[in-house]
């Protein structure tokens, strides 16, 4: 989940030619775990923010949700509005919804989105907590197919979190299975959320952003995005001028960045990193399942 942030100067947006952040490479598929440990961890000391490959998801798998994806946002206003966010955070939720930096936003986020959580039966007595319950989806008769493809991609979206989180455990001097434990990622309570930038041009210097500048609650996010270049990271949101660095899609990558939960949980020794979208006027899509509240508490594509 996003954390509104504050005390943001205003600022040009950054061209292409001006500074990409040099982000770390974690292999999954990597037999060498010291290296994938020490990696991690210089960039979880770093910045917060690194890149995950070979993690399992076939591409072929990645295009179909990115595919599903903008089919449920190119339905008409009427139909998406039918599926309005509800108090369990499941649905839709329309462009300038979101506010994610009041202070420096002069309206809300351009960018829609869609949330899809932990799927409990009604009569559950599970499905009494927040972020329990089930789902809101599209009539299958709208979008064939739909509610498979994002249930499998958020089943196995999991999974690359929980290999992640292995590392993070390591890398943190503890047993690799710590976060598999029942107690604590046993019921991880994941969201997966779906969100498309309809093309406007952000201008910082006017307070207007796709999304406002923000750190994630909780433990780790995940984000798979398309080509377009938007998401820039903060690494000191004490300096000022502040200096934002624009992140590199990498396809068929996952960004990793880290939320403020494990922040708090490594003594501030790991980095919950600002982040923010700008828009240069194209379309974008991104997939992002967040792995956040663990027991009772219990994590952009961006």
């Amino acid at each position: 989940m996003e954390k509104q942030q504050q005390r943001h100067g205003t600022e040009e947006i950054p061209t292409r030619d001006q500074k990409f952040s040099v982000l770390n490479c974690i292999d999954l598929s990597s037999s060498d775990i010291q290296q994938s440990v020490s990696l991690l961890k210089q960039a979880c000391l770093d910045c917060g923010f690194f890149y995950v490959v070979n993690h399992g998801i076939s591409q072929e798998f990645m295009d179909q949700v990115f595919f599903e994806s903008k089919k449920f946002f190119q339905l008409p206003l009427d139909e998406k509005m039918n599926l309005l966010r509800n108090e369990k955070h499941r649905g839709y939720t329309p462009v300038l919804d979101e506010l994610l930096d009041p202070d420096n936003q002069l309206h809300g986020d351009y960018k829609e989105g869609y949330y899809i959580g932990v799927e409990v039966p009604e009569d559950d007595p599970q499905a009494e907590k927040p972020f329990y319950g089930q789902n809101v989806w599209p009539a299958d008769y709208l979008l064939p197919g739909w509610r498979q493809t994002m249930e499998r991609f958020h089943k196995e979206a999991l999974e690359v979190a929980r290999a992640v989180a292995r590392i993070i455990a390591l890398a943190l001097n503890l047993e690799a299975d710590f976060f598999d434990r029942p107690e604590m990622l046993g019921q991880p309570i994941t969201v997966l959320r779906l969100l498309h930038y309809g093309g406007q041009i952000s201008d910082p210097s006017k307070g207007i952003f796709g999304a406002g500048a923000h750190s994630d609650y909780g433990l780790i996010t995940l984000l798979a995005t398309d080509d377009v270049v938007a998401l820039q990271i903060c690494k000191d949101k004490n300096a000022q001028p502040q200096v934002w660095e624009y992140v590199a899609p990498i396809r068929g990558a996952f960004v990793v960045n880290l939320g403020d939960m494990l922040e708090r949980w490594s003594n501030c020794i790991f980095r919950s990193t600002l982040h923010r979208v700008v828009g240069n006027g194209r379309e974008r899509y991104s997939v992002s399942p967040y792995l956040f509240f663990l027991l009772i508490l219990g994590s952009e594509v961006l």
